[in-house]
């Protein structure tokens, strides 16, 4: 399960110490953050005094990993004077925030309480700070990385901030390296979904998974308006009308008078004329239906979405089988390096390198010379030209864990 360990150092040479084993045990610079309050220690003084960022190809003398974790710079803040950060998860926290821009409002507290630290071990956080000590925070994605993450951080000498806290609390000098620890683990999760369980206990895991559910609802896809209105067409239709009409006509005449002509009497003849005029009627017809209807259809629609599970993975821890080797380890430096001019502490990381390539995929199963020239590169691109030095130990680790005691040159 993802979450981010944090571990308190008094001592800066330790911390940085540390971020070299977890670099050599296969983390990443994303993963590794720290920030210290110690300003007397000689490179991180230099930082507050410039006032500035670190610039690329000045991390070196920050440590082997501190100078290439990203965002290295001074900080200051409220109720802790200026510290150095350096790492994503700092680095986001503090983000714009310089030695000559101002302070983080709310200072650390706020920010690990934001981080979902919780308030009451922030507040510790912030006041071992304000003491000069150093604090590392390791995002890990399995509980094995966290297995091995948490024992290198308690190889290196985190401190119980807690029972620390507690012995200085009157005291306002800087944290005292020799106070004794609790028997609580020196290391806290920022988001533990880690349990411990004890005999005759269970924890259950349960495995979710969403189903697809497909409804239906009515929605307006449209309209379909029928509106009736009156037109006017100028139209042309011809008739035959019958007209009637008087003629008067004169003829002359030369007869005798009869007796059935009327001599010298008035007389009047009236005649009229008829004619026909054009009569226009209208008669509505209907010559068309226009039938407004409403029908259904139907069809099938594929629907794609994606649905989530949890899904449970067991793996197996084999990070705690480390201090098993610790003691062959500690005779093979004697027997070989007590006169290289070099502690035991300084050769751990070589041989927990070798450790974790027999312990971790994709090396583990496979054979030394199979796998030495990507353990080389790996190692050189955190400890430059030194492979040489230190190859001796590292193969020592693979063969006692692997068994693969004949070595392939």
């Amino acid at each position: 399960m993802p979450q981010t360990l944090l571990a308190m150092f008094n001592d800066y040479d330790e911390a940085s110490r540390a971020l070299d084993a977890l670099a050599n045990a296969g983390f990443t610079q994303d993963q590794i953050s720290m920030i210290s309050g110690d300003t007397h220690h000689e490179s991180a003084g230099r930082i507050h005094r410039s006032g500035e960022d670190v610039k690329p190809g000045e991390g070196a003398g920050f440590g082997a990993v501190v100078g290439t974790l990203v965002g290295l710079g001074a900080a200051l803040i409220p109720g802790v004077g200026p510290i150095v950060v350096a790492g994503p998860a700092w680095a986001a926290l503090f983000a714009g925030i310089g030695a000559a821009s101002g302070a983080a409002t709310g200072g650390i507290t706020a920010g690990l309480i934001d981080m979902g630290v919780h308030e009451d071990h922030a507040s510790v956080y912030e006041d071992a700070l304000r003491r000069g000590g150093t604090l590392i925070s390791v995002h890990v994605i399995t509980d094995t990385e966290a297995d091995r993450a948490e024992a290198i951080l308690s190889d290196f000498g985190a401190v119980d901030v807690e029972h620390q806290h507690e012995a200085n609390y009157h005291d306002t000098q800087p944290m005292k390296t020799n106070v004794p620890q609790s028997t609580t683990s020196p290391i806290t999760s920022a988001a533990s979904g880690r349990h411990s369980l004890d005999v005759g206990d269970e924890e259950r895991l349960e495995v979710v998974e969403e189903e697809l559910q497909v409804g239906k609802r009515e929605v307006e896809r449209g309209a379909v308006r029928v509106r009736k209105y009156v037109t006017e067409t100028p139209v042309q239709q011809d008739v035959t009308l019958r007209e009637e009409h008087v003629n008067v006509e004169r003829r002359p005449v030369n007869r005798p008078m009869r007796e059935a002509d009327y001599a010298f009497t008035e007389e009047t003849i009236e005649v009229h004329e008829r004619g026909e005029v054009p009569v226009v009627s209208k008669t509505a017809r209907v010559i068309e239906e226009v039938i407004v209807s409403k029908q259904v259809t139907e069809h099938t629609e594929t629907i794609s979405d994606t649905v989530r599970r949890t899904d449970v993975k067991v793996e197996e821890d084999t990070s705690f089988d480390y201090h098993r080797y610790d003691g062959d380890f500690r005779t093979h430096y004697d027997t070989n390096y007590t006169t290289s001019g070099y502690s035991y502490e300084q050769f751990t990381p070589a041989y927990r390198y070798g450790y974790n390539l027999a312990t971790t995929a994709p090396y583990r199963g496979r054979t030394w010379t199979e796998i030495e020239t990507d353990a080389r590169t790996r190692w050189e691109e955190r400890n430059p030209g030194t492979w040489e030095q230190f190859k001796d130990s590292i193969q020592q680790a693979w063969d006692r864990v692997t068994g693969e005691h004949q070595r392939n040159r």
